[in-house]
């Protein structure tokens, strides 16, 4: 693959992955959330996809095909399948912050992801290099997500989005993770999806609700 060729791809996946995780804080409709999500795992997956075709690697490639099965089909069904539970148009109703406070606060983890990238840009020039403050981003965002909603789903979405955000760090920095690895780390984030997906559905079973602030004021 030429060098200009390569560029170009890990500047689309990773914009594309960018871009994603600022959708997924702006919304608040869980069914576009979910959709979001599908989008960035299949942005996660081009990425892989690409270093795995630049360095000639078939483990790599296998990878790609991984994350796409999972992080683009597998736990976006289950998101779906765990929505259309909770019925038709719901939201995200009780954000800690409003709209307009979040994307100020995305902004400037954004400028922070860049400022605590700067050591490592010093390394070198190269397209993976420059990318790795949407990593980071993605990370912050994750969190962002976590610290904020206060719906069962969307904090599983922070979770997930954090968990992508590290993936891209890794296969930015170090050209990926073994097979095996990457394999065993993905079952566990699919464990902890399903797990999650259950208690959420007790939940909404037992007290009508997944709003975890209205559960907080339960008392004996």
């Amino acid at each position: 693959m030429a060098s200009e060729t390569f560029a170009q791809l890990v500047g689309l996946s990773t914009g594309v992955l960018l871009l994603s995780g600022v959708l997924l804080v702006w919304r608040r409709s869980l069914h576009a959330q979910v959709a979001l999500l599908a989008t960035q795992g299949v942005a996660l997956a081009v990425l892989v996809l690409v270093l795995g075709l630049h360095e000639s690697d078939a483990e790599l490639l296998a990878v790609a095909a991984l994350v796409l099965v999972l992080k683009a089909v597998v736990l976006p069904l289950i998101l779906v399948r765990t929505v259309a539970r909770l019925g038709v148009g719901v939201r995200e109703e009780t954000p800690v912050i409003n709209t307009t406070a979040s994307l100020i606060a995305l902004s400037m983890l954004t400028m922070l992801a860049y400022l605590v990238s700067r050591p490592l840009l010093t390394l070198g020039d190269g397209p993976t290099t420059t990318a790795v403050p949407v990593g980071i981003a993605l990370v912050l965002y994750g969190m962002l997500l976590l610290a904020t909603r206060r719906h069962a789903v969307s904090q599983l979405l922070g979770f997930l989005v954090l968990d992508n955000g590290i993936a891209t760090v890794a296969f930015l920095i170090a050209g990926g993770v073994p097979l095996v690895v990457e394999l065993g780390v993905s079952l566990d984030v699919l464990l902890v999806v399903l797990i999650l997906q259950v208690l959420t559905s007790r939940i909404r079973t037992e007290f009508g609700e997944a709003d975890l602030d209205d559960l907080s004021e339960l008392r004996d």
